[in-house]
């Protein structure tokens, strides 16, 4: 990720790269806030401590995503014990579909998980996303989908909640949600707001529909060449957007480097 100068110093425990983390997660946080992506105090984001495979941090059940900042983050491992501060909170439906990515994806080293309205109406339907827009062509062929089994508090789940992301990044929870992964906070956040407004966009799109004759999908084959192009692009998010999102919060919600 893209290093901030620390206007906090790391409380005692916490070393130099966990800090750098915990301030990028907590950016990440209140970006999902500020865009509209939250569901109150449920959902969550979480991320791997550097050089650690099984401890990963989240933020503490209760806070709102607006709210949250570096300090205030809690360190767990993949069984949802509490690693750091002692006596924090967290809520067991995060860790058991967080870690069953964790454990086994090597490159989700964050992980984005969402209850949005947009993205519930689509986990709903059928056909789930469908290639009718821009931004829903950079998941055509590369979105998984996993089947409703209840609240997830069910560690029997975890794996296959890994089978069904597959090789993907992206994963619509069917009757439930939207997962994105990424090699850091900057691309899991930006296929979220990718897939969100995908989402939003069918929606819309469906609801001034009279039936699917007026729906209008390009041809597989501009579909595919298409999320090639996404694929190669040039620029990985954590340099294309990351900065230009840090200073926007640094406008409207400073303070998640605390």
């Amino acid at each position: 990720m893209t290093a901030r100068p620390m206007t906090v110093s790391p409380p005692e425990g916490i070393s130099a790269t966990e800090w750098q983390a915990r301030i990028d997660l907590a950016a990440c946080y209140r970006l999902v806030a500020h865009f509209g992506m939250t569901d109150l105090i449920y959902t969550h984001i979480t991320l791997r401590v550097p050089g650690s495979r099984n401890e990963f941090l989240i933020n503490p059940f209760g806070s709102l995503f607006d709210e949250v900042t570096a300090s205030g983050l809690v360190r767990i491992d993949v069984d949802g014990k509490v690693l750091w501060p002692a006596g924090a909170k967290v809520n067991p439906a995060g860790y058991i579909v967080h870690s069953a990515i964790h454990l086994k994806a090597d490159n989700a080293h964050c992980v984005l998980h969402t209850h949005s309205r947009a993205g519930m109406a689509v986990a709903a339907m059928r056909d789930g996303l469908l290639p009718l827009n821009q931004k829903g062509l950079e998941f055509y062929d590369r979105i998984g989908y996993h089947d409703y089994q209840g609240l997830a508090f069910d560690e029997q789940e975890r794996d296959s909640l890994y089978q069904d992301l597959g090789p993907h990044k992206a994963m619509i929870l069917r009757n439930h949600g939207l997962l994105t992964v990424g090699a850091d906070c900057a691309e899991a956040f930006s296929l979220m707001y990718s897939l969100e407004i995908a989402c939003r966009l069918q929606v819309d799109a469906m609801s001034m529909a009279r039936g699917p004759q007026d729906l209008v999908l390009p041809d597989p084959e501009v579909c595919e060449h298409t999320a090639r192009q996404f694929d190669g692009y040039p620029d990985p998010p954590v340099s294309r957007e990351w900065p230009h999102l840090l200073r926007l919060l640094d406008r409207v919600n400073p303070g998640y480097d605390q």
